[in-house]
């Protein structure tokens, strides 16, 4: 490689949510890591302004959930999720969770948290630098970017729905095209009818329809508000037309009366609902993550969230093959877990495009019906809430435990803030010698684990019969407490 190159060991692409916790976990293992964004700051605007309970964990595992919380639009216990914005909340206390309610935050608030902490940690940021090219070899990859050339092993592509990285690397991006456009900006109110809501609620309560016309708004704290529209019409904007002051104050009008008062735009965007994902998250030493692998209509806020956990699963994993403490083939387990997991959410928010349609068909309204009392069974809701929440996803791991591949709730989160996985034993059943922490039992975990970084139980023995303890060290996990 070339010597004028500047080098990494890892090169992220974007410095949206999914790049910096990326960012965050290489650095955590000491990984030189450099993040490449095209845009010459952070975007102001709240995109993505909620995280599931299965994320607040994760963050929580890195002593990143608190900085958050002191961001959030609001500390109060939210509405509980939806799932399509029907009326009935999904109960995500029924889950053995911390935090059993969504967390309100705008999406730039998780990236300065994010990128504060990636650089104490030493990482290097450089925005108004985009990628114009990307060259790979056996023994890493070249990007080029901002008329500069870096070397790294590998290359992060986190660069979002429109992908850079995937474009010059002709990777295919398959699905289905986006059947409406809608318009996303934070705005502020002069004044606001009785219509307007007050408080954030449940995200059922927040949209209005009149006419032809649809407004979302989410109460972001004073005068300022999170504005979404649409029409069911069919004379939606195309995307890339500007989105002007009078078009939102005409919509605010029509939707909520003569009262509600445009008094400025901050920003604006427009969005569609195209559905696709790539068929292997991995090409050769190139990773994609977030919406640079997938993207999906944004129904029950699940694109950041998705990001989020692709970035905790293949962060610890490039690590430690990287320091030598795992096989390389463990890279290859980041598309075999989070492919089925990005591939489920592209499902469930096909299912809910359905039930959202604001002008829905006269037999889709007694769908609607039929599944909105199905949502108020218990049973029903707590299925769903699981999926929706992230808390009930688990991964197909070897082992004979019934636990291995879930998560391992209960636990003391600062064990995990280095980034390492533990190995706990809270019923005396292993051998002094190996490391393990001993901890006061939790609730429905077996006497003995050994937990991911990213809080997935990888190993598990109920008593001493059952502590394999070959399996045990055999896992690639385990050379990390070395």
């Amino acid at each position: 490689m070339s010597e004028r190159a500047e080098t990494a060991e890892v090169i992220v692409a974007g410095a949206g949510p999914t790049g910096l916790t990326l960012a965050c976990e290489l650095a955590l293992a000491g990984v030189r890591t450099l993040v490449i964004e095209r845009l010459p700051e952070r975007v102001a605007q709240m995109k993505g302004g909620s995280l599931q309970p299965r994320t607040q964990e994760l963050f929580e595992l890195r002593g990143l959930l608190e900085p958050m919380k002191e961001r959030a639009l609001t500390r109060e216990p939210g509405g509980g999720g939806h799932f399509a914005l029907l009326p009935v909340p999904l109960d995500y206390t029924a889950w053995d969770t911390a935090h059993p309610h969504p967390l309100a935050i705008p999406q730039g608030d998780v990236e300065a948290v994010l990128e504060e902490r990636a650089l104490s940690l030493g990482v290097t940021v450089l925005r108004d630098t985009p990628v114009t090219a990307v060259a790979q070899s056996d023994e890493g990859v070249v990007v080029t970017a901002g008329g500069r050339r870096f070397e790294a092993r590998y290359l992060m592509a986190c660069d979002g729905g429109h992908s850079t990285v995937r474009k010059l690397l002709d990777v295919p991006f398959p699905g289905r095209p986006g059947t409406y456009t809608a318009v996303l900006a934070d705005v502020r109110l002069k004044s606001a009818s009785e219509h307007v809501p007050t408080a954030i609620g449940h995200a059922s309560t927040l949209t209005r329809y009149v006419g032809e016309d649809w407004v979302m708004l989410v109460p972001a704290g004073g005068d300022r508000y999170r504005f979404t529209s649409g029409r069911t019409d069919g004379t939606d904007a195309a995307k890339d037309r500007p989105v002007t002051f009078e078009e939102i104050a005409a919509q605010l009008r029509t939707v909520y009366g003569e009262e509600t008062v445009l008094a400025e735009v901050a920003h604006a965007s427009r969005f569609g609902d195209a559905t696709r994902q790539i068929e292997s998250y991995r090409v050769g030493n190139v990773f994609f993550a977030g919406d640079a692998a997938h993207i999906h209509p944004p129904f029950g806020g699940q694109g950041l969230n998705l990001g989020v956990q692709d970035a905790f699963n293949l962060g610890w994993k490039a690590a430690a093959v990287l320091r030598g403490r795992a096989p390389a083939e463990l890279l290859d387990t980041y598309h075999a877990e989070r492919h089925p997991a990005g591939a489920w959410v592209v499902h469930i928010t096909q299912a809910q495009r359905v039930f959202a349609d604001p002008r829905p068909a006269e037999d889709v309204v007694e769908l609607r019906k039929v599944f909105t009392d199905l949502l108020r069974l218990p049973e029903a809701n707590r299925h769903l809430a699981g999926q929706m929440s992230g808390l009930a996803h688990s991964y197909e791991l070897p082992g004979g435990h019934p636990l291995a591949g879930h998560r391992a709730p209960g636990l003391d989160p600062s064990l995990f803030h280095d980034g390492r996985p533990v190995l706990l034993d809270t019923a005396g059943i292993l051998p002094t010698g190996l490391g393990a922490v001993r901890a006061e039992p939790a609730a429905g975990l077996p006497g003995a684990l050994l937990v991911r970084p990213d809080g997935y139980i990888a190993w598990a023995a109920d008593s001493e019969g059952d502590a394999d303890l070959a399996t045990l060290t055999g896992d690639p996990c385990w050379p990390l407490r070395a």
